[in-house]
């Protein structure tokens, strides 16, 4: 028996599909979503101004005279209001669609003190511009009160505008999303919708200015530098000089010959170890208002001093009485210490860290 041909074999074997690719995430800090309303997406918002509930009111007050009385002139009148409301809700339409709302938060806050945050609007419309855009930028927790006004926006452009805050508490700083709004073209009605954007922005603590008292010779012990060469207070030794060397550390007591000059050699200094300790533990299920004050002001103490160690050099750890600790010195920055102090939160007693047998028995 012949076999069949190799065409028809082919054609027998069921094709399998291609598989399915995958949408790329989008970025975070832009738009990614619609409110969400009891039947459904609620893409959009309508709220009437003052001047727009005058306007409602005529329209009523003319359609209602116009039923009354039969006049056509009333009628025509009635046609041009409710015309006008079908226009402003076009309007406002276009000018919302295809927009991207992105944040530029700044690298580091802190309390006390006024930082900027960015926001810009894209139009992705090849011809139509968006005018009296409003960008609200909506925060976790906290009252909406930062907005950006951009007047037009043009075709396939961007508009940057940026809004100052000064931040009262430390911690994270959880932005959620923005409200886009418009009252575009004749200020009747104010169409919104919300996008969430989710951005994080750690609070650092307060820092004052602090002086510190001027170490003592005896202080200079258990830092991180050993002793040798270097531009410190203290004597090292003699040599003599050498090309580049500074003239001011020439001993001329010892330099009694013209061509030889006697050199004075500066010991390193060393850097102290600043250790402080926060207690974080407090009586009770839940904090009360006295101890989460003196809770905030011990922080803020805190802050200030290890900062005004580090700008002079000194090596500088913290711990709280849960068990965290973090260590920082001149050469790594502040950051490391704020950025504990800013996420550090209280909790009960019974959470507090057992304390070693080895620290019980130094301390004895």
């Amino acid at each position: 028996m012949p076999n069949p041909p190799p065409s028809r074999a082919k054609s027998a074997a069921p094709a399998v599909p291609p598989p399915l690719k995958q949408a790329p995430p989008r970025p975070k800090g832009k738009v990614e979503g619609l409110r969400t309303g009891f039947w459904g997406k609620w893409p959009r918002r309508l709220k009437l101004t003052r001047e727009g509930k005058y306007f409602i009111f005529i329209t009523f007050g003319v359609g209602v005279a116009a039923i009354n009385t039969g006049n056509n002139l009333l009628y025509l009148l009635l046609g041009m209001l409710l015309s006008l409301i079908i226009v402003s809700g076009v309007l406002s339409e276009l000018s919302l669609r295809h927009l991207t709302v992105t944040r530029r938060l700044p690298p580091r806050a802190q309390v006390g003190r006024p930082h900027l945050v960015e926001i810009e609007v894209y139009n992705h419309k090849h011809r139509v511009p968006s005018y009296a855009i409003e960008v609200e930028d909506l925060r976790a927790g906290q009252p909406a009160d930062k907005r950006c006004f951009f007047l037009k926006i043009s075709p396939r452009s961007a508009q940057v505008a940026a809004y100052r805050r000064t931040p009262a508490r430390r911690g994270r700083d959880h932005h959620v999303g923005f409200r886009v709004a418009t009252r575009f073209p004749f200020g009747l009605f104010e169409k919104s919708r919300e996008v969430s954007a989710d951005d994080e922005l750690i609070i650092y603590p307060a820092v004052d200015p602090v002086r510190l008292p001027q170490p003592e010779s005896g202080d200079r012990t258990g830092g991180e530098s050993a002793l040798g060469r270097g531009n410190g207070d203290e004597i090292h030794g003699l040599r003599l000089m050498r090309e580049g060397d500074d003239p001011r550390d020439i001993y001329w007591r010892k330099s009694t010959l013209p061509d030889q000059r006697v050199l004075r050699e500066r010991a390193t200094d060393t850097r102290r170890d600043v250790a402080f300790s926060i207690d974080s533990s407090h009586p009770g299920p839940t904090p009360d208002d006295d101890w989460s004050l003196r809770f905030e002001r011990r922080i803020r103490d805190v802050a200030s001093r290890a900062v005004a160690h580090l700008k002079r050099g000194d090596t500088v750890s913290v711990s709280a009485s849960g068990g965290e600790r973090v260590r920082a010195n001149s050469s790594v920055g502040a950051d490391p210490l704020l950025r504990f102090l800013a996420l550090l939160e209280p909790s009960p007693e019974s959470a507090k860290a057992p304390e070693r047998p080895e620290k019980l028995r130094a301390s004895a």
